[in-house]
């Protein structure tokens, strides 16, 4: 049993924290978190944890995760080899779980790496996230998941499974439960930068029929559906038909807005700005000037989606934190940037934007209840910090502040330096911690 104390203790589901606080942990569980003072008499073997005033909060959820993304540019996710990837995504397991983001709910994987990351991560070979595996995405013909013109007859197997019509849609879900996915992935509508003639948001690439079979089939292999959807038209018909996870919902008239009120207590919705933000700020890069069609059109995108943010939160939706991070401009390591966002353009208070990464993306994860909040019986992910995020949200960013994550009882320090991550005993952790503390 492990008791952590001197704690200054962030719950997850309440606008205080608890300055003296102590947790306790049996195993992989938490038995007591709250006020020193009222911690209950316990017996039997303890390791009792001096934290020294650190800030302890639950794990978060990255919510839109992309563990096999490998930092490359958009229109070009599918052209690294299999062999290449499966290396630097086990890296960037590592370094998720290190910032501080304990659990993953993927919105899509090249080839079939998510499935064998999770794999080895629950086997304790690979250290990362607890992990809800996706696939490659589902998309029709011209859609953002068809990234190479018919001439160029490109025979790569990595990122889109190309689909058209209710049988196509039904095997390649099917294929995609064969081989160990649990959120498939589909693009409803489309991207302002795509190859060729791939499909605009608003323009949506599967008819009625073709989404109601894919959620159908999912849900009844006990998988989970993610969506690609930026306007209101493909928002709508993601919950029209079932989808449990919604990215991006930019643009939102009132009856999407509506069917997402009433259909609050079944869907997240993450508008996963990081893409759109950092594009504006880095357009030359990828080769377009200001006063480009793209540019201006991103920029449109982020100001209606501030608007759409702000509905949703007024109407109660569940708004989780997480985003295309594995891009080039969105580097994995700086999911914490999200939590900024959501801040800075969706007037979250800090308290709203931690919610969001613990207990609302811990509740997507797992409808139990038992992830993303620090309650007797919840699963022991804790992230240590020497700051206070409540302060000033960018703590989250400063990798030197983030002294210790445990996840499922297991106390992980130095995650973020790849010559020396380690699981760490109990035992051992007053001295790392006293030592970190004292630079």
């Amino acid at each position: 049993m492990i008791v952590l104390k001197n704690l200054n203790l962030f719950i997850g589901d309440a606008d205080e924290t608890i300055e003296n606080g102590t947790l306790v942990i049996d195993q992989d569980k938490i038995l007591y978190a709250g006020d020193s003072a009222n911690k209950p008499d316990i017996s039997g073997d303890i390791n009792e944890i001096d934290c020294m005033g650190l800030f302890a909060m639950p794990g978060m959820t990255e919510s839109h995760a992309h563990l096999s993304y490998t930092n490359n540019g958009p229109l070009e996710l599918d052209k690294s080899p299999v062999e290449e990837v499966m290396i630097k995504t086990i890296n960037n397991a590592r370094v998720m779980l290190g910032s501080g983001f304990t659990s993953a709910i993927s919105f899509g994987s090249v080839h079939r790496i998510d499935a064998f990351l999770k794999q080895g991560i629950e086997n304790n070979d690979i250290i990362g996230p607890r992990l809800l595996a996706g696939g490659r995405d589902i998309g029709s013909t011209g859609s953002n998941a068809d990234l190479h013109p018919d001439y160029a007859q490109l025979k790569i197997d990595g990122l889109g499974m190309i689909t058209d019509g209710p049988w196509e849609v039904r095997k390649a879900v099917r294929t995609l439960s064969k081989n160990g996915v649990d959120v498939v992935k589909v693009m409803i509508d489309g991207e302002l930068i795509s190859s060729g003639g791939g499909i605009k948001p608003g323009v949506l690439g599967f008819t009625d029929e073709e989404l109601d079979v894919l959620v159908s089939e999912a849900h009844g292999r006990g998988m989970r559906v993610a969506c690609h959807a930026r306007s209101a038209d493909a928002v709508k018909q993601a919950v029209r038909y079932g989808v449990d996870y919604i990215g991006h919902a930019n643009y939102l008239d009132d009856e999407a807005c509506e069917l997402l009120d009433a259909n609050k207590d079944k869907v997240f919705v993450g508008p996963a700005t990081a893409w759109e933000v950092t594009f504006l700020e880095n357009y030359e890069m990828f080769g377009f000037a200001k006063d480009s069609p793209e540019v201006e059109g991103y920029a449109a995108e982020l100001e209606a989606t501030i608007d759409s943010v702000k509905k949703m939160k007024k109407l109660g939706i569940r708004i989780l934190v997480g985003g295309d991070y594995g891009l080039n401009i969105t580097p994995h390591g700086t999911y914490a940037k999200d939590l900024e966002y959501f801040v800075k353009f969706f007037g979250f208070s800090q308290f709203d934007a931690l919610r969001a990464a613990t207990k609302h993306g811990g509740e997507a994860f797992m409808p139990d209840g038992s992830l993303g909040t620090m309650t007797a019986g919840s699963l022991a992910d804790i992230v240590l910090i020497d700051g206070n995020p409540l302060e000033e949200i960018q703590t989250l960013q400063d990798k030197s502040k983030i002294i210790s994550v445990m996840k499922s009882g297991q106390l992980y320090f130095n995650l973020l330096n790849e010559q020396s991550p380690h699981l760490v005993l109990p035992t051992e952790c007053k001295d790392i911690i006293k030592k970190k503390l004292q630079g």
